[in-house]
């Protein structure tokens, strides 16, 4: 088996989808948070001057969702040894091509939407200084709209059963449900109105082993 660390910033953001796979998929990796004031130091060693970073055997792949890709393709087909979801399988990147297409399409999607939103979170997090309130009325609560409606129609014509994309897990499951928990510490109820989204982010957080690492993972500002 390969060696595995992924770098990031000590936060969820766009290292966690990684981090929650390997857990998933019950895969070794060393979890190398680099704390914000040693950063400058680091950035010129990284591929692209910036996080998060994998390293197979030594060797980086920068990007979080290529990180995402490759992690999805490498872990493959797994089933639950959890009793209660004996019949449970996990295919992270989707049975199929065309489900994979569908879950790079979401998660392209989802890039928009996070540059659209931007404003109000570096200020929610503390990042930049400006009017939360405004930035929420005017920047948040419009990107937010725009996005979970396509989610919410997504999870429609996926036939409502708790997933994005076909009928297992997808790293893409993984990336709507952990924002939301982020999103929502900074706009509670934001997504009172997608009643589908939600029902991804419960079915996706309750499960077992994910909520094993949710409960053990480092509580962080973002």
């Amino acid at each position: 088996m390969p060696s595995y660390k992924i770098s990031y910033f000590p936060g969820r953001g766009l290292g966690e989808v990684s981090r929650q796979m390997f857990h998933l998929s019950g895969t070794p990796f060393e979890d190398h948070r680099v704390p914000m004031d040693e950063w400058p130091m680091y950035k010129d060693s990284t591929p692209f001057g910036q996080m998060p970073v994998l390293f197979v055997d030594g060797k980086p792949l920068p990007q979080s969702f290529a990180i995402a890709r490759f992690l999805a393709n490498q872990f493959g087909e797994l089933r639950s040894s959890t009793s209660s979801f004996h019949s449970l399988v996990f295919r992270f990147a989707g049975k199929t091509p065309f489900e994979a297409a569908w879950v790079d399409a979401l998660a392209d999607q989802y890039k928009d939407y996070q540059n659209e939103i931007r404003p109000f979170m570096v200020v929610a997090y503390g990042f930049a200084q400006g009017d939360k309130e405004k930035l929420r009325k005017e920047v948040a609560e419009p990107a937010i709209n725009k996005f979970f409606a396509i989610l919410e129609k997504r999870a429609k014509d996926n036939g409502s059963n708790g997933h994005l994309v076909g009928n297992s897990l997808t790293w893409v499951d993984l990336l709507v449900s952990d924002h939301i928990g982020i999103l929502e510490s900074h706009i509670p109820n934001a997504l009172s109105t997608f009643p589908l989204v939600n029902e991804i982010k419960k079915k996706t957080t309750t499960l077992p082993k994910l909520k094993e690492w949710i409960d053990k993972r480092p509580v962080t500002p973002f």
